[in-house]
């Protein structure tokens, strides 16, 4: 079976028949030529208006955005928290003498 490239503008004519003109997906698959499969993805895709896509790729690139931003200071974090645990013990040598075990 071949292997149709459809064009975007096809696409969303398409997904207007099935949104804006109530025909159902498996009439317009029919009269088309197009899978019930790839109606539905191009629905999901092409669907919704166009500031709303816009606004949900924006969405997504903050998210990656905050969760690298999360990322780092997490690392930040875990860095200061070492050297924290680490510097909180003194050398026996800098101790006060009244820290000092006695010997009995």
């Amino acid at each position: 079976m071949a292997h149709t490239q459809f064009t975007e503008e096809f696409k969303i004519e398409a997904v207007k028949q099935i949104t804006e003109r109530g025909y159902s997906v498996a009439e317009v698959s029919e009269r088309l030529g197009v899978s019930t499969h790839s109606l539905y993805a191009w629905k999901k895709r092409y669907g919704k208006p166009n500031s709303e896509i816009k606004a949900t790729d924006a969405q997504a690139a903050e998210i990656r955005r905050l969760k690298q931003e999360l990322a780092r200071v997490t690392e930040e974090r875990d860095i200061l928290k070492k050297q924290r645990r680490t510097s909180q013990r003194m050398p026996t040598s800098r101790r006060c003498k009244h820290h000092l075990p006695v010997n009995e």
